[in-house]
């Protein structure tokens, strides 16, 4: 999978015509996750001006030593080298520690874990429970309509997904997207984000409710959040493939993974 991203990135950087290195400095962002091992770090960083929006994007890292005393939550500041080829952190200090001391926040719920029931309420208003779907396979991520990073291009994933189902697969599975902004993402606002971003509402609800009983979805799913001063929200970047049987059968960190690859992550669930 890194090879076919640093491919597809190459590809694209070559048809931008980018000839020379650009280093980009002091790009400001929150730690998601951390493989020191694999010289890997996932981070929910700001726009950088002339190349990419806000957004959550795991990088390499030139030296392990980087990453020493980087945890999850982490408030960082970085310099970023791009090339024809490479996207590479070449330096990176900590600006803010991760909350409670540097805690790391949990990962999000792994696989094979039973994937909590919640009830929440949809984008007509309607009240609905996740184990209303029992005997579907579900896709469940968290999103926020104001989000200005990683959820739209987690929504266009997700699109891609639902248009690449037969019918019979759509027949067997349900999309839903539970907002990380309540407060804000009414059903009304919800219906409006959907329909924005191409989401079928046949077999897809946008989830949103009481602000402390979502609060009680994300602690159950371990969805790690920051909110920012700004009224933004830095969070954690998953998505569950909840089996028939309500056990979570496929977690994707991050924006990794195709919707080709999802689609075929289903079809074997089924």
């Amino acid at each position: 999978m890194r090879a076919l991203v640093a491919t597809v990135l190459a590809v694209a950087l070559a048809a931008c015509g980018l000839q020379h290195e650009e280093t980009y400095r002091d790009v400001g962002g929150f730690v998601q996750s951390v493989d020191a091992a694999n010289r890997q770090v996932a981070i929910s960083h700001d726009e950088i001006p002339g190349f990419m929006p806000a957004m959550t994007m795991s990088f390499d890292v030139a030296d392990a030593k980087l990453l020493e005393g980087v945890t999850p939550g982490a408030r960082v500041a970085f310099d970023l080298r791009r090339s024809a080829t490479l996207l590479t952190i070449e330096s990176l200090r900590v600006v803010e520690p991760a909350p409670g001391g540097g805690a790391a926040l949990p990962p999000p719920l792994g696989e094979d874990e039973p994937a909590p029931d919640f009830a929440l309420t949809d984008q007509d208003g309607r009240a609905v429970k996740l184990s209303d779907w029992r005997g579907r396979a579900i896709f469940l991520d968290f999103v926020f309509t104001r989000c200005p990073g990683p959820c739209p291009i987690q929504t266009a994933r997700m699109v891609q997904v639902q248009k690449s189902l037969t019918p019979e697969l759509m027949q067997l599975a349900r999309f839903a997207s539970v907002s990380l902004d309540p407060a804000y993402d009414s059903p009304e606002r919800l219906r409006e984000y959907a329909a924005r971003h191409g989401a079928s509402l046949e077999n897809w609800s946008f989830l949103t409710g009481d602000a402390a009983i979502v609060q009680t979805v994300l602690d159950a799913y371990r969805i790690g959040t920051i909110r920012k001063p700004d009224g933004g929200i830095d969070h954690v970047v998953a998505t569950f493939l909840v089996s028939p049987d309500g056990h979570v059968a496929r977690r994707y960190l991050g924006l990794r993974g195709s919707a080709a690859a999802m689609v075929e992550d289903l079809q074997k669930i089924l």
